[in-house]
């Protein structure tokens, strides 16, 4: 083979390494992603961009008041971004004057944005009881959220679980780490 043909093949297999370690890093690692919306503020705000880290969740289990990013059941290619306030086997429940109580304790917390409203309860007036694998999820803008209060949404199965917001990449005056006091 002649030096052109040669170094043709030596890019080409070069590009398809770089192509397949770059598929490998997004659908195992991480990904970026746009937050889309206000149910999560003031934590994140409508385009913030976040890495999200799909590894970690391999080797461990999501761990209360993580922000997790999930498939979005009725359409396709949409994907939500949520707190984890209920863990596998636990009861949720919310009283009308806006308080979280797990397994009948209430939940210390301060990550919403405000106190629900009675309105904005849902079907967490009575209490829901997680499976082994689910989790009960909230955005932080809890009168402003699609979440596991609606049946659109409910609880959120482990095996649907993309991973967790890990990053803040955008806008530049907030890059950081994201995590859970």
């Amino acid at each position: 083979m002649n030096k052109v043909m040669k170094e043709t093949i030596s890019t080409l297999l070069y590009l398809l390494g770089v192509l397949c370690l770059t598929w490998l890093v997004i659908t195992f690692v991480g990904q970026r992603t746009e937050v889309d919306g206000a149910s999560m503020e003031p934590t994140l705000n409508n385009g913030d961009n976040l890495i999200v880290d799909k590894i970690s969740y391999r080797f461990t289990d999501p761990q209360r008041f993580d922000i997790i990013v999930f498939p979005y059941q009725y359409e396709k290619n949409t994907y939500y971004i949520k707190r984890i306030i209920g863990l596998p086997g636990e009861t949720v429940q919310i009283d009308q004057a806006g308080n979280i109580y797990i397994n009948g304790e209430i939940l210390e917390e301060n990550y919403g944005k405000e106190i629900i409203k009675a309105d904005h309860v849902g079907i967490a007036a009575e209490p829901v009881v997680l499976g082994k694998d689910e989790y009960f999820v909230m955005g932080d803008n809890r009168n402003n959220s699609t979440d596991s209060r609606t049946e659109l949404v409910g609880n959120i199965k482990r095996e649907n679980i993309v991973g967790r917001a890990w990053v803040r990449i955008w806008p530049f005056s907030d890059i950081g780490v994201l995590r859970h006091q």
